[in-house]
This record gives structure tokens, sequence and C-alpha cells, in this order.
């Protein structure tokens, strides 16, 4: 089982509230609430993945409510999103389980389906700002994100070299938060100092509009030896380009991506390493978040513990990152070579 890991000022909280919370509680199934979720946009397929694991809890929990999988297009994603979200709320649905790509822009929006009684648990990517939002399921902590980027630009870089980071898009708080904690690993140990992050481009999680970010990196500086995507399209759209242009010994490509889209750019070299937790886990977790809040047996309270069908016992904790927000920590995630990436991939 998968257990929550919690820091230690987010585990003194959890001591404090313990006599409230002493044992998990047990999610009633049979309970009808009309859920929605909404990604960031459709056709990305951890999106879908993480369809899968909702779809997997809503048949669990026997909720006879609708599980709607509903999200916008790439090139509309903001708006998209807010209007999803805005239609949602005046539709008297029980939860939203959002993957925001709106930035704080989704606030209003965000508020107004509270106001009408709907339950906005955020997943992959939160309101950055916290408002609107009920709780957010991390899939990780976003400051190990930041280590794990910065130690595998480390080994493929051999210590020395300049990078590039190539993200989805600039209003993505979960990913503006990962470079953010590179760069800041990047800045706290000595080990990093001989490696140059050169820029930071967007694109936009669109397969041929990361595909020309990555080769304009490659164009206006020479010397780059690595590009880092903390996005699964990034990441293959940066490896197919290298490959593509017979680049991959001069320019390596790592990140957050899935092993079975990355399989042969890691096999042969073009993408040494990258990492990535399973996404079918977290459609499943923020789920059965949701289903407890929409229903009323959680009430969303720091400290409050419940269990989580097959993936065991979590918490709701302060966010450590967001002042004032609440988070759950699914954890863990793997990073990914030629000795692992084959099998993860079947």
């Amino acid at each position: 089982m998968k257990h929550l890991i919690m820091g230690a000022a987010a585990a003194l909280m959890l001591t404090t509230a313990n006599f409230a919370y002493a044992e998990a509680i047990k999610l009633e199934g049979g309970k009808a609430t009309n859920m929605v979720l909404l990604p960031k946009f459709l056709g990305i397929l951890v999106f879908d993945q993480a369809n899968e694991g909702a779809q997997e809890a809503h048949k669990e929990l026997a909720n006879s409510g609708e599980l709607q999988f509903v999200g916008p297009t790439p090139e509309n994603s903001v708006a998209g999103q807010i209007e999803i979200m805005t239609t949602s709320g005046t539709q008297g649905v029980g939860a939203i389980m959002l993957s925001n790509n709106a930035g704080d822009q989704i606030t209003p929006s965000a508020e107004a389906a509270q106001k009408a009684g709907a339950k906005v648990v955020t997943w992959d990517s939160p309101i950055p700002g916290g408002k609107g939002e009920d709780v957010f399921v991390a899939q990780v902590d976003f400051g190990s994100i930041g280590v794990v980027m910065a130690d595998m630009a480390h080994s493929i870089l051999g210590g020395k070299g300049k990078m590039a980071v190539l993200s989805a898009s600039a209003d993505a708080s979960n990913q503006n938060a990962w470079i953010d904690a590179m760069k800041a690993a990047l800045a706290a140990d000595p080990k990093y100092a001989d490696i140059e992050l050169v820029d930071v481009v967007y694109g936009d999680d669109q397969a041929e509009v990361s595909y020309n970010r990555a080769l304009a990196l490659v164009d206006k500086y020479p010397d780059l030896g690595l590009i880092m995507s903390p996005t699964t399209v990034g990441i293959q759209a940066s490896a197919k380009a290298m490959q593509d242009e017979g680049l991959c010994d001069k320019v390596k490509v790592s990140g957050l991506g899935l092993p079975s889209e990355m399989v042969s750019y890691t096999m042969n070299g073009c993408a040494p390493e990258f990492a990535l937790w399973d996404f079918r886990d977290l459609g499943y977790l923020t789920y059965m978040t949701a289903y407890g809040l929409a229903t009323g047996q959680l009430k969303g309270e720091i400290g409050e513990t419940f269990t989580a069908g097959r993936m065991g016992d979590y918490s709701i904790e302060a966010d450590p990152g967001r002042e004032g927000a609440k988070r759950i920590l699914m954890g863990p995630f793997t990073i990914y070579n030629k000795d692992n990436v084959e099998a993860a991939a079947k």
C-alpha cells in the first residue's frame, strides 16, 4: 500500500489533531452524487489514465450519480476550463475535480461553484492562491520534483554544462512550481555550480509547438547539453526533435514522461533518465477524496484521515507551498532509465 509522506511541520499539525481523527474514516459507498473530472485539456494520455483511475473508484464506490470526463481543447485551455467550471457549478454537481491550467484566473468560477454547493478538489495542478479549492491532491511533493530534476541534470551532464527548460504553458501552476523548485535546488547546492540554466520556454503542451521550441533552443544555444521538460508532451516532442535532427549525442532530454512514450528514446540514449508517478492512482485517489467530501463523509479539515480503497490511508495536511491551502500527498515517483523503462512500458 502507498501511504502519505508528510513533512515535519505537517506531521506536527496532524499529531495535534489526532484526538479528533484517531482512526481513518471508512468511506461508505452507494451514495449518489454527480461528479466532473476536468483535466487541463483533452487528448493527453496521462489525463486519460487519470480518468481510468477515477472510473475505477466510481465503480468501486457504486456511485449511481454521473461521472463526467470533460475538458477544453489545448488551444482554448484557459477560457475553456473557466467555462466548464462555471457550467458545472450551475448544474448542481457534487464535486469538480480540476487539473488547473488557468492559474488564479479560475478562482472566481471555482468560488462560485463552491457557493453553489460543489466541492472543488484540484489534482496534478492546483489553484496557486488556494482560493476556490477545498483540497489539492498532490502527486508528489513539489519541492522534491525540483531536486529530482536537478539531480537528473547533474547525472546526464556529468556535473557541468548548459541546460534549458521546455515547459507546458506559462499559466500551469504545477509546472511553474516545479521549475522554481529546480532553480532553488540548483542554487542551494555547490555540486550544481557548473550547471547553467540558460532559458525557460513554453510549448503549451502541444506536440508540434513543443517540437519546434526544442529545435529553436538548439539553434539559440549551440552549446546546449540538455533540455529538461517537466511535461509528458514536451519531453516526448523534445526527444523526437533531437532524434530527427541526429542530435542525441550532443543534446540530451530529461524531465517527466510516460515510459510507454519514452522507452525508445531512453534505449537509444536520447533521454537517458526521466521520472513520473502513476496517473491512474492519482485519478483514483482524487475521486475517493472528492466523493468523501461531496457526500459529507469528509469535512476537509487538516488532520482528517481516510481510507482510499486499494491505496490505503491518507491524511489532509497544510500545503507547505501555499499558505492557507490544504493538500493530500500521494507519492511516490519513479526514475526511469535503461534498467527499468522497458518493463514499465509494457
